[in-house]
């Protein structure tokens, strides 16, 4: 018995403390507010969010992945689900909705599982080999891609952009896509590869969707720096400098005296010729483009505008880099080592007026390992949603075309697993049977919740996907656009391989790690307020609950 002793305090006070069922359910509950947050946006025929964070300012898009990091998600179990999206659109850069979604289900199946009293350590343990054979059920059902096949291509960006705002435009932008894709992808080995930094995307706004094109170079959003300067530059010799033409300033603190006026005139005819002497070494090295990381002084300014070269101060690093890339030229840091080795050849070099900026275009190079995509749109928050469309339409033409596999989309892919999952549970037996069973039932959300959004009927339309494929139809999906189920490698709706793989892995992965949280141990931010104790001991005040 406790009587006259003093309680043994473990945790703080205002630590909150949950155990057991309460904690698992409490933690379910999360993930399947924020998997319910984002299920209507699922689909071709999905809704968009608009988001307003406290400045005020408004996202309005469709992404799972956007959607979630927009959001300020305060409870633990539900920011893990936002991890699962942030993964996916990492991996494959599609799929996020679907991944989150996914993710929800299988928690919810789960609870009822819990309900019976079965241990979370079996469901994790059937949810395991249900995904095992996911995977494998998955693979095999894969189509393989060929690299050189563009139509192919295009129908898998336009499958990626028909949920998106930009979908009107779709198939213009998926040949944008498809031209960057194929232009900046290396061969390594026999392994194709290819790297998103070298696609540049300038977002303008002003002109439509249909106004946004490939640019087979660079687009710097700078204009030149003096008006005398050339606008327009054919076969362009580029120089890429990442050094000021600046008189240079002494390292450490000093000062120059000078008592006498002609030496100050003096001073400033040094300073004068040290940057002509600047500009001749570009002029020497045959370069009639100059485009520096850092400043370019007045004078050198001055200077270059008389020997008609065109001139960019300050531009981006990664846009240098870009530049390299695509003209072929050396980035270099000290003038005095500038030859015609080092330059990079463009076709052409011109400043536009793209709205209310001018732009500098650097087009026509001689086989561009970096392209730009020029994104134009009627209103900021157009061309933000459509930047966000390319991004996932390029991601997606990129897993495909490094993996060479794709499935049919639709819902086909993840109904076939269930089936498989349903015939593979008895073989298994015991009470991982239920939890591969549940497996199959919560992957079939994602044909239902597009059969939803679409004001389709999901019972009758699950049924008829399910004889399909009872019938052999692998392929067989929900065609939203006329509410019937139907093959969907014939209606070119088809993604890559990889992104219904991370899916599957994702989202059972943190579905098990949520499952195994029996106790979840919250203290309370910056301990208890001033004066709370009222000025007893440490330790002696505020019991806690339950030690009464």
């Amino acid at each position: 018995m406790m009587t006259g002793q003093q309680p043994i305090i473990v945790l703080k006070e205002g630590t909150k403390r949950e155990k057991g069922k309460g904690a698992q359910s409490n933690n379910i509950m999360a993930a399947l507010a924020i998997s319910d947050a984002v299920k209507s946006t699922l689909g071709p025929k999905g809704m968009d969010k608009m988001l307003v964070d406290s400045m005020g300012d408004v996202v309005v898009t469709n992404d799972g992945a956007t959607i979630l990091k927009e959001i300020d998600v305060e409870h633990p179990a539900a920011k893990m689900i936002v991890e699962v999206a942030k993964s996916q659109d990492e991996e494959c850069g599609d799929g996020t909705t679907s991944a989150v979604v996914l993710t929800g289900e299988l928690l919810k199946h789960a609870e009822d599982l819990l309900e019976q009293n079965i241990h979370p350590t079996v469901i994790c343990g059937g949810y395991k080999l249900a995904a095992d054979k996911a995977i494998e059920v998955l693979k095999n059902m894969a189509i393989n891609v060929k690299e050189d096949d563009k139509k192919v291509l295009i129908d898998i960006a336009i499958t990626s952009m028909a949920s998106k705002g930009a979908s009107g435009e779709k198939e213009k932008l998926a040949g944008v896509v498809v031209d960057a894709i194929t232009n900046v992808k290396e061969k390594v080995g026999n392994k194709t590869y290819v790297d998103l930094d070298n696609i540049q995307i300038q977002k303008k706004q002003g002109g439509g969707i249909a106004n946004t094109e490939i640019i087979e170079g660079i687009i710097l959003d700078k204009e030149r720096v003096h008006e005398g300067m050339p606008k327009v530059v054919k076969n362009a010799k580029i120089a890429l400098v990442n050094s000021a033409l600046e008189v240079r300033k002494t390292e450490v603190d000093a000062r120059i005296q000078i008592q006498d006026p002609t030496q100050l005139q003096a001073f400033l005819d040094e300073e004068e010729s040290m940057l002509k002497k600047m500009v001749e070494k570009i002029k020497k090295s045959g370069a009639n483009v100059l485009i520096c990381q850092k400043g370019i002084d007045d004078i050198a300014q001055h200077f270059l505008s008389k020997e008609g070269i065109f001139c960019v101060r300050r531009g981006k690093k990664s846009d240098l880099e870009k530049l390299s890339k695509a003209t072929s030229g050396k980035i270099v840091a000290n003038l005095d080592g500038l030859t015609s080795n080092d330059l990079g050849y463009a076709g052409s070099v011109e400043e536009k007026k793209i709205g209310d900026d001018k732009m500098t275009f650097v087009t026509k190079c001689k086989n561009p390992k970096a392209v730009s995509i020029l994104i134009r749109g009627t209103t900021e928050h157009v061309v933000d949603e459509l930047e966000r469309a390319l991004h996932d339409a390029l991601s997606v033409v990129k897993v495909a075309l490094e993996d060479g596999k794709m499935t049919a989309g639709g819902g086909a892919g993840a109904t076939e697993v269930a089936m498989s999952l349903r015939d593979y549970a008895p073989t298994i037996g015991g009470r991982e049977q239920m939890a591969i069973e549940a497996f199959a039932n919560a992957m079939e959300i994602v044909p239902k919740t597009l059969s939803e959004n679409a004001g389709l009927d999901p019972i009758d339309m699950m049924l008829e996907v399910r004889s399909q494929h009872k019938k052999g139809n692998k392929n067989a999906g929900i065609n939203v656009l006329y509410g019937k189920v139907d093959d969907m490698l014939k209606n070119k709706v088809i993604e890559p391989l990889r992104v219904s793989l991370q899916e599957i892995e994702a989202s059972s992965e943190a579905a098990t790690m949520i499952l195994r949280i029996d106790d979840v141990i919250a203290s309370r931010g910056g301990g208890a307020p001033p004066g709370a104790e009222g000025g007893m001991p440490p330790g002696m005040g505020g019991m806690p609950p339950g030690m009464m």
